[in-house]
């Protein structure tokens, strides 16, 4: 029998190094949100997000991600 740690393990992408879809909460961490402002913005507009036919469940395409952070870069003088 396998001893039990406590860890979680992460069942969404078992194998998957580096997936292109993220569920919101990953998408949220990634840019350093709550899961909240992650919907505020899916809400507004800002960031699209990916739906499977007859799903529920929200995706984030990481290239959709890479191009908000590109989109809100500012320079400070």
């Amino acid at each position: 029998m396998a001893k039990r740690t406590g860890i979680k393990q992460n069942k969404r992408a078992q194998g998957i190094s580096n997936p292109r879809l993220l569920p919101l909460k990953d998408a949220a961490a990634w840019l350093g949100l709550t899961l909240w402002a992650m919907r505020e913005r899916i809400w507004a507009g800002q960031i699209p997000v990916v739906q499977f036919p007859g799903g529920r469940k929200m995706y984030v395409d990481t290239q959709d991600i890479e191009a908000f952070i590109q989109m809100n870069k500012r320079t400070i003088i």
